[in-house]
């Protein structure tokens, strides 16, 4: 029942949507670091914006590895209005850099580890972000679900996007650190 549950998972996480995805979802070695990978996806141009504002690009783009929960710019604009705007202000560099880090997770973690890690761990696995916060992976219908601080849901709409320093997960909310 395991496999068979875990073998849907992973085929509902890998269905890529764009062409883009597909190029870089089979790709064992992907030439691209995650930033350079995130710039290429026409999902992310608030994501990349934000990463910039920042000033995690260097950190992202660096030897890592890293994974990253990223937030398409759908998931960005479910945020009340204004939120991006004030985000990226210099002066809120700091606020902003805590929500982006809590969206990473050290080490290179595919769609297919992190459902066994979800099945082996009852039903649940905690990820230790970058920023220090917690994420809860669980399953739900076939899809991974991550559950913020808050109490807010994400789902994994897009998996295994491999970059040359980890791999990315688009996400269809922000994850918010509480």
């Amino acid at each position: 029942m395991k496999l068979a549950i875990s073998l849907a998972a992973a085929l509902a996480l890998t269905a890529a949507a764009p062409a883009y995805a597909d190029h870089h979802a089979g790709s064992e070695h992907a030439s691209s670091t995650i930033v350079e990978t995130a710039a290429g996806s026409p999902q992310h141009e608030t994501l990349v914006a934000a990463v910039k504002a920042a000033n995690l690009a260097e950190t992202l783009g660096g030897e890592g590895p890293f994974t990253v929960f990223a937030p398409t710019d759908a998931a960005f604009e479910k945020l009340p209005a204004g939120t991006v705007t004030e985000l990226l202000k210099p002066e809120n560099e700091g606020q902003l850099r805590s929500v982006l880090t809590y969206h990473v997770v050290p080490g290179n973690v595919s769609a297919e580890q992190l459902i066994g890690m979800i099945q082996n761990n009852g039903g649940t696995a905690e990820l230790t972000t970058v920023q220090g916060g917690m994420l809860t992976a669980s399953l739900s219908g076939g899809n991974v679900i991550l559950t913020d601080a808050s109490g807010g849901t994400a789902t994994v709409v897009q998996a295994d996007l491999k970059a040359s320093n980890g791999v990315i997960h688009a996400t269809d909310a922000v994850s918010m650190p509480g």
